[in-house]
């Protein structure tokens, strides 16, 4: 029975929820991952290891593995593995979102000009070379400013500046975090430089969608009530659905279907993040997969599918379209890191999860764990849920909830 084949660059919890969405649908999933080369098999199913930094390579790898086991299509969670999952659904004529497009999305420079030559509105921006002194190009900087890394996701080594000292902190800041360990492991071209834009004020929210063969279905229209305006870009609530008036929700829509067409994806799950002034809609950043973590738990559709199901069934070539998102307000909190250090435990679980709304708490960073705030890490503590009968119970429910945790940091011991 051909099957399908997931791409992550972790075996954890986002990629056990594929694993039990095929399990309830009965269709078989391998796994492709650049971390299973320490395990044997995590699945017992013939998972493979691949090196998604060599996305060539790793491409060639899946297609040598569909000639012994069919596959009738491939997903693809997180931003590494895209690349690998279009040039191998590419070389498999499995439908899937163009490499060139995903190399678009993967990159913010290449996005901005898209953005551009379609006319979309876009910030000032240029890019710099992560090693190059930045100080020539000051006087040219429109403050205040956001500068962050090329290729980076989650707002990972985002950082807003409000005058030139601020900028070559903030430079100096990235650029270090483009020579860690992780960063250079990607060995992509995009790592090596840092882009600068004009600060977008406004308010913020996110666009769930899939394509199928070029047609967008809006899955959700999440809210971010917490401001966001830096110096750091934590995120941490979504909710949904929007309470944005009809008119805005619509000319969201068919700004994403611009940006869309601009890159050129065109088929598969899509998450796009926006700014909203009275300038208009201003496109921040798209990617050629679903929500990240474990934030597709805040979606449900139909009599009480999870995004992970109605993902799967669309890369199966089943239509999804009459499938409605459930009708209850829904929403998720990203548990921001308070301080770096190492998490030594966790107070008032029990209490939160009797808060009026909470749908469900998950810790997912580990006792003893070493814990590293935005804008180096990429990590949250974990993710709270709530549902009801409106947007403004969800948002509620989750301040509450969270408040009523307790982090024990310890602080980290300074290298003397």
């Amino acid at each position: 029975m051909p099957r399908l084949l997931l791409l992550s660059t972790t075996t954890g919890y986002q990629a056990r929820a594929f694993r039990d969405a095929a399990a309830r649908i009965g269709v078989p999933l391998a796994l492709a991952s650049d971390r299973c080369h320490v395990l044997e098999d995590p699945w017992q199913d013939g998972a493979f290891p691949v090196r998604f930094e060599r996305p060539q390579e790793s491409a060639r790898k899946i297609v040598e593995y569909a000639r012994e086991s069919p596959l009738a299509g491939l997903v693809a969670i997180g931003d590494p593995p895209t690349l690998t999952a279009a040039l191998a659904s590419q070389e498999l004529s499995l439908p899937f979102h163009p490499p060139e497009a995903v190399e678009a999305c993967r990159n913010k420079f290449l996005a901005r000009e898209r953005y551009r030559a379609a006319g979309l509105p876009v910030p000032w921006y240029t890019r710099v070379a992560a090693r190059q002194d930045p100080r020539p190009i000051l006087d040219s900087v429109p403050f205040p400013c956001v500068l962050k890394p090329l290729g980076l996701s989650a707002s990972r080594g985002v950082i807003r500046a409000d005058n030139p000292s601020e900028f070559l902190a903030a430079f100096a800041r990235i650029s270090a975090l483009l020579e860690s360990p992780d960063v250079r492991r990607m060995k992509e071209e995009s790592s090596a430089w840092i882009q600068v834009e004009s600060y977008i004020p406004g308010c913020e929210g996110a666009l769930e969608g899939i394509l199928t063969r070029g047609r967008l279905r809006v899955l959700a229209l999440f809210d971010k009530p917490d401001p966001l305006e830096g110096p750091y870009f934590e995120e941490t609530i979504y909710v949904t659905p929007s309470r944005l008036d009809a008119a805005t929700q619509c000319t969201i829509a068919l700004t994403t279907e611009r940006a869309i067409a601009a890159v050129g994806l065109w088929h598969g799950p899509l998450h796009a993040e926006l700014r909203l002034n009275p300038e208009g809609i201003w496109m921040l950043d798209m990617a050629a997969r679903p929500i990240g973590g474990l934030c597709a738990q805040a979606l449900r559709f139909g009599d009480g599918m999870p995004l992970e199901e109605l993902i799967l069934r669309h890369a199966l070539g089943e239509p999804v379209e009459d499938l409605p998102r459930e009708q209850a307000a829904s929403g998720v909190m990203m548990i921001p890191t308070p301080r770096a250090g190492f998490l030594e435990g966790v107070e008032g679980m029990d209490e939160a999860a009797r808060t009026p709304g909470i749908d469900g708490i998950e810790i997912t960073a580990k006792l003893r764990q070493k814990l590293v705030p935005l804008p180096e890490g990429s990590s949250y503590l974990g993710f709270i849920f709530a549902r009801g009968e409106t947007p403004e119970f969800v948002e509620h429910a989750l301040r509450e909830a969270h408040a009523r945790l307790h982090f024990q940091v310890s602080p980290l011991i300074p290298v003397v």
